[in-house]
């Protein structure tokens, strides 16, 4: 299909021009002031008023998750259905293997649970113990899959979770083959020790989840990632930072010259714990680990966003019913972690970075789009409106006005963090691999 977009605002991470953009075959074949295609286009959008980005890249989302209250609400289907309505038309999920289980047989299966997602996608794999073949299994992951980056756990070490000569071990295995160590930073046995003390002493509301993983223990795993990855030469993202005590060692490696990427989330920049302090009812949805912080730290992740200490713009989109919550309701240690988020991404760091003027619209683009398509070794095919990327693309209305809300909103949830927030600046039309997603997917 010929697909012409008049009119609009191209906006890149560098720069922003008025053009008209033609895509055919899934690809950006020609962009031009108005431009006339000699072959007539078989549709065509008038983006008068709007901006014309890269389709969004989420990073971090975990789709059809497994846990003891049951699989997180969204699978593949539903999941992609909410990042279509909200302008984002890649994600990267995870492999997480079974003890014992080959990297390859789990991606196999994984890929096969992703088999019905709408839009594209990729996985990071998590390597969760060590054998003698883990180091060839990496390999194959990028010589066969083209899976680069690869996740770890510094906490949940009774299933997924990594003892430091293990994370070292990977972290040299994953250095040496050309990899990227993707870490979930939190120091787990110092944390286990307080949920324990807790449920000890009768501690076991939800109340207590945000006290058993406080600020000091993710900044103190973010040091120790950094300084084990120095050692190993091995390239660092850390995902979804929530902390101003972790922003100070990244800023700090980066001054240094080291590979760190870092990584946050909607929630941590507008939300904060407050959250926690009322009944189980309305605070479950917020139960997330790490968890909301302080108002400070949502401050000061905005400035790391704003000065490029933070590279990305994640969700850990992984959202779970209240009946499914309500298992932890006795004991806070039962409660599945997660909330949604990949619909409202965009959005809501339009509405409250662009539009308050924290950030600049090319700087939207970067943390939505760009840097994680250079980082996950997408760019320039993603993350670009260009001649020769793929036709990713997102019509941006940045008049519309509306507000989140659990009712109308396209994941499979019956709770949403962002209840409520007014939102300005929503997706028109997106678009995936030149071909315009039909609205009805969205119902």
């Amino acid at each position: 299909m010929r697909l012409l977009i008049k009119n609009g605002t191209i906006v890149n991470a560098d720069k922003s021009i008025e053009a008209d953009v033609l895509c055919e075959n899934g690809k950006i074949i020609e962009i031009e002031k108005n431009l006339k295609p000699k072959i007539v286009a078989d549709k065509v959008i008038d983006a008068t008023n709007n901006y014309v980005i890269p389709g969004g890249i989420d990073p971090h989302v975990h789709m059809h998750l497994p846990s003891p209250a049951g699989f997180s609400s969204d699978d593949f289907l539903t999941g992609s259905k909410a990042a279509l309505a909200g302008g984002t038309t890649t994600f990267i999920d995870f492999v997480t293997p079974k003890k014992g289980q080959l990297l390859d047989e789990a991606i196999k299966e994984r890929k096969l649970e992703a088999s019905d997602c709408l839009i594209n996608y990729s996985f990071h794999v998590s390597p969760i113990e060590w054998r003698d073949t883990i180091a060839n299994e990496i390999k194959n992951c990028i010589s066969n899959y083209g899976y680069i980056s690869f996740k770890v756990y510094m906490a949940y070490k009774s299933n997924i979770g990594l003892d430091d000569d293990v994370l070292l071990k990977v972290m040299k295995t994953v250095a040496e083959a050309g990899g990227l160590l993707v870490v979930h930073c939190e120091l787990g046995d110092e944390i286990e020790e307080i949920r324990n003390d807790f449920a000890r002493k009768g501690k076991l509301s939800h109340k207590y989840h945000p006290l058993s993983r406080p600020s000091l223990l993710e900044a103190e795993a973010v040091k120790k990632a950094i300084d084990m990855a120095e050692e190993t030469s091995c390239p660092l993202y850390i995902v979804h930072v929530s902390s101003s005590k972790s922003l100070k060692y990244i800023s700090e490696a980066k001054k240094r010259g080291q590979t760190v990427y870092a990584e946050t989330c909607p929630q941590y920049l507008l939300l904060d714990n407050t959250k926690y302090k009322e009944n189980f009812n309305n605070s479950a949805a917020y139960i997330m680990s790490p968890p909301l912080r302080e108002e400070e730290d949502n401050e000061a992740l905005w400035k790391a966003i704003s000065n490029g200490t933070i590279n990305t713009l994640g969700t850990d989109h992984c959202p779970f019913t209240l009946e499914q919550k309500s298992a932890g309701k006795n004991d806070f240690r039962n409660i599945p972690n997660g909330a949604g988020g990949v619909e409202h991404r965009l959005t809501l760091l339009y509405t409250y970075g662009v539009l308050t003027k924290k950030i600049t619209l090319n700087q939207f683009v970067a943390l939505t789009s760009t840097n994680a398509a250079k980082i996950f070794q997408m760019y320039p095919s993603k993350g670009l409106i260009e001649i020769g990327s793929d036709a990713d693309i997102t019509i941006w209305d940045q008049k519309k006005v509306s507000k989140i809300s659990s009712k109308t909103h396209k994941q499979n949830c019956d709770l949403n963090i962002y209840e409520n927030i007014k939102i300005q600046g929503e997706p028109r039309f997106t678009i995936k691999n030149g071909e315009i997603i039909n609205q009805s997917l969205y119902l």
